[in-house]
């Protein structure tokens, strides 16, 4: 067998650990031909082959609003993100407002970052169960299956939420673009909250004042290639946390997820991926449940009031599985 086809235990031995998890890249770049058993998902985790082919044509059916059109007040795009709402919980937005300048410098730092040395990456850990800096978040065993990617998670807004030490500062001017994108991103939430509410004949700013200081983070992930596509998972499946979540994947516009739908990335067989991910949610002091206008006998209430901080430490203390945290607030 060539040996260029097969993953040398004193080269797999050398790859750094980021926190308790290796480094996607550096795996790929060591044992390209081979997948480590402990990324190998069981056969109905797995995402059928075809190296993201699935993930393709289902984005194809993905609904696209107008974000034009709703401002405008057209009465029939607002329906199509209604239904959008009911039945996916994940749209597409076009003429979001948010400059394509913005969205390609965000995009073309981040992926300068991930090329970047691996040493020098190591200097904005995350540390084991963290959840900001480079590295894996929501591993908590030794024996679970580990997504094929590598993360930068960083908390933006409100600033107490930052951890400067962990924003890079290479590539140069990566903090001032963050800084731009995050405020263009965080316009884009209001203006499709506001929609939102006006979908469930609610007062426009109805959830705007709800959130208080608005909680904003953002992640981004990196799909290096693998030679097993069909085996393994970029992305365990999860519902997010947030109230809107903004994703970015490379030149795309972004895609916008309400409500709790379940969600996952698949690996290619020979092209990386990038996503860049914004997270947009209440402050963590404010209770949330269910509005009393949607309690009703036939709908009686089925989730609890609780605070948005603990359910927030539920969730990024528990590994991603579905919409297991949902049952968190559930009575």
């Amino acid at each position: 067998m060539d040996s260029a086809a097969v993953c040398r235990s004193e080269q797999a031995s050398e790859v750094i650990k980021i926190g308790q998890v290796d480094d996607v890249q550096e795996l790929q770049r060591v044992c390209f031909a081979t997948v480590p058993e402990r990324y190998i998902r069981d056969g109905d985790d797995r995402p059928g082959g075809g190296g993201g082919d699935d993930d393709v044509r289902a984005q194809q059916r993905i609904p696209v609003i107008d974000l034009g059109e709703l401002l405008r007040g057209g009465e029939e795009e607002l329906d199509k993100l209604r239904l959008a709402c009911e039945e996916w919980g994940f749209f597409q937005v076009v003429n979001h407002g948010v400059e394509e300048e913005v969205m390609y410098e965000m995009e073309k730092l981040a992926r300068e970052f991930f090329m970047l040395p691996l040493e020098e990456k190591e200097k904005y850990p995350m540390a084991p169960g963290g959840i900001q800096g480079y590295g894996h978040a929501f591993v908590f065993s030794e024996d679970q299956k580990l997504d094929w990617c590598n993360m930068l998670a960083l908390g933006v807004e409100p600033a107490f939420i930052r951890q400067p030490k962990l924003w890079p500062t290479t590539p140069t001017n990566f903090s001032q673009t963050l800084e731009k994108y995050s405020i263009k991103i965080r316009e884009l939430c209001l203006r499709l909250l506001t929609h939102i509410a006006e979908t469930l004949d609610l007062q426009p700013e109805r959830f705007n004042g709800m959130f208080g200081e608005a909680v904003q983070a953002v992640r981004m992930n990196f799909y290096p290639p693998c030679p097993r596509p069909e085996m393994v998972l970029g992305l365990s499946a999860h519902s997010d946390g947030s109230a809107v979540t903004v994703l970015q994947q490379d030149t795309a516009f972004p895609a916008c997820r309400y409500k709790s739908i379940e969600h996952r990335a698949v690996a290619n067989g020979e092209l990386d991926r990038l996503s860049v991910v914004t997270f947009y949610a209440p402050a963590y002091d404010v209770e949330l449940g269910p509005l009393p206008e949607f309690v009703t006998d036939e709908e009686p209430c089925r989730y609890r009031r609780y605070n948005h901080g603990e359910y927030s430490r539920h969730y990024v203390t528990s590994r991603l599985q579905g919409k297991k945290t949902l049952e968190f607030a559930k009575i």
